[in-house]
Formats: C-alpha cells, structure tokens, sequence
C-alpha cells in the first residue's frame, strides 16, 4: 500500500499574530515536530503545503525528505490545501492519503503509523481520529474519496466529507486533541513539556 502523508502548513496564524509554523518547540518548531513524525511513519512520501510565509517556512525544511507544494489560495481556507495536495498527488501511484496539521504537537509517529496499519487491513475505509465528541484529522483517505476532497470549499478542512461518509469510517482513539491556535496555547503547550 503506498501512503502518502499531505502536512498542511499553508495557514496565515491570524490569531496567533505571527507564522505559528516556525514558533520554538524544543529544539527544532511546530512545524518542524510535525515533519520528524511524519519522516519517522511509514508513510512512503511525505508533501507538506505551505501558502502564507511560504518562502521563511520552506527555508526551514529538510527538502531532501519533504516536498513543498504552495498553495497560492491559501486564503480560501483549509480546503484549499487539500485541494492543492490531492491535485498534486492524484495522477501518482498513491493508494491513499494522510492528512495532518502542523499545528498538532502532540501527534506522533506512532500514532500515525497506527493509522496507517489500519489502513492497510481495511483499504476501502477511511480511519478518523477519535476525540470523544468529534473526528477528524489525522485520518486516511482511500483513493476512491480523492474526488471529495478535490471538491471540498471552505475553512472545514475534510470534515464534509468525514461527515459525508460516516458509514465508512473507522474510528481510531486519539488521545492527542491539542490544536495551537492562540499565544495562550501555545504558552500552555510549553509549560507541559
């Protein structure tokens, strides 16, 4: 099963006041956390989508392993990303598709690889992270949603088609909800480590 890893990164950080990508998290950034998760899955190719702040954030990036992909409409939401990624990936040789945030500390790689462990037993069905009173991302796409996805508008990420395609969804418990929107989450983040 081939496993590609789209990290979306392309978001302006309006509430945090500044590229929230590129804040300090223990010796490397947010961002940076996210892609050595992403490098240590076993995910085949890893494409991370960057739009705004796009040419500071790239600098920060081991490009040997990630591929960027800009985003150029970043402004029209996350959908957009998504967008941008499965039109990126969809003619290659992918079964599927991870997508993840940047802005999720304390997802790891061997959450993600539990993700993608599910996957390969179960290839026809998406696997959705579990947060109790929600799903959402991380979680993987067959290649039968890419159209979905191409076709989502909005700042609601994958949700429609999450919600769309309830039947189809195994829940994957996620005990990992942290999403740093705000400097007040930040700050609470780093007074956890």
């Amino acid at each position: 099963m081939n496993v590609a890893i789209l990290l979306l990164a392309a978001g302006n950080s309006r509430r945090m006041g500044t590229a929230k990508q590129l804040l300090p998290v223990g010796s490397t950034t947010l961002l940076g956390h996210s892609i050595d998760c992403a490098i240590q899955s076993n995910a085949n190719k890893i494409y991370c989508i960057l739009g705004a702040h796009a040419n500071d954030i790239k600098a920060s990036i081991p490009m040997q392993q990630i591929e960027v992909i800009i985003n150029d409409n970043f402004m029209d939401g996350l959908s957009s990303s998504i967008r941008a990624g499965i039109h990126h990936i969809n003619h290659l040789n992918f079964d599927a598709v991870l997508i993840m945030l940047a802005d999720q500390p304390l997802i790891d790689s061997k959450y993600l690889n539990i993700l993608i462990q599910g996957y390969i037993k179960n290839p026809t069905k998406i696997l959705a992270s579990d947060y109790g009173n929600a799903i959402g991302v991380p979680a993987i796409f067959p290649k039968k949603f890419f159209k979905q996805l191409i076709e989502l508008k909005g700042d609601n990420g994958a949700k429609k088609v999450l919600n769309h395609n309830s039947n189809e969804i195994i829940k994957v418990k996620c005990n990992a909800l942290l999403d740093i929107d705000t400097k007040e989450d930040y700050l609470n983040f780093l007074k956890s480590l």
